[in-house]
């Protein structure tokens, strides 16, 4: 289903999808560069677009942003897949899709908010995602934001005809919540935590 909640972090508004997307979409995934990072072999056309939104809309274990700019500016997705609230998990995916906007910390900023939510309001417990493992810039991001790596699926999906592994990558609401602490006095960088004192 599209979330009807909206997330507002520093840089980004995320609201739900809706046909007023659809031919941005449609514009961005016709670039093979684009494309080249998401499991998607082909361009989508309007059609297939309009199945995609009606699919999210009907399906009761996912919910879908439009990403923003605080300036509204359309920049891409974010979703959460299999949503399990009896297990309290989730997998997450997303896609900046405006190349104009790539390296900005969009995505970062994005990847906030829909953490912040899905620990908070949505009591979730875990987060995990999968991303080709050498989407170096990708990897960076989840890493700065608390993901951990937990394992490589080889050979996990056919990119350009060729195969590539992925990581399995997930972070757990005790690993959020202490990324948002300020550093102990004897953690502070610079310090030397060998010379702490207990």
């Amino acid at each position: 289903m599209l979330s009807e909640c909206i997330l507002s972090g520093e840089r980004t508004r995320l609201r739900p999808a809706d046909e007023r997307d659809l031919s941005a979409f449609v514009k961005w995934l016709a670039d093979p560069e684009v494309r080249y990072w998401i499991a998607l072999p082909e361009a989508p056309d309007l059609a297939a677009e309009e199945e995609w939104l009606e699919e999210t809309r009907a399906q009761e274990d996912r919910l879908a942003w439009a990403i923003e700019s605080s300036e509204g500016q359309l920049l891409g997705t974010v979703e959460l897949r299999n949503v399990d609230e009896y297990e309290g998990r989730a997998e997450l995916g997303i896609a900046i899709m405006d190349k104009s906007c790539w390296s900005q910390g969009y995505g970062s900023d994005a990847l906030r908010s829909v953490l912040a939510h899905s620990f908070g309001e949505l009591e979730l417990r875990r987060i995990s995602l999968t991303v080709d493992a050498d989407n170096a810039r990708a990897v960076r991001c989840y890493e700065r934001l608390g993901f951990a790596r937990e394992g490589v699926l080889r050979a996990h999906r056919l990119r350009e005809g060729e195969p590539v592994d992925a990581l399995v990558m997930a972070i757990l609401r005790q690993d959020w919540q202490a990324s948002l602490l300020p550093p102990r006095m004897d953690q502070r960088e610079g310090d030397d935590p060998s010379l702490a004192l207990p």
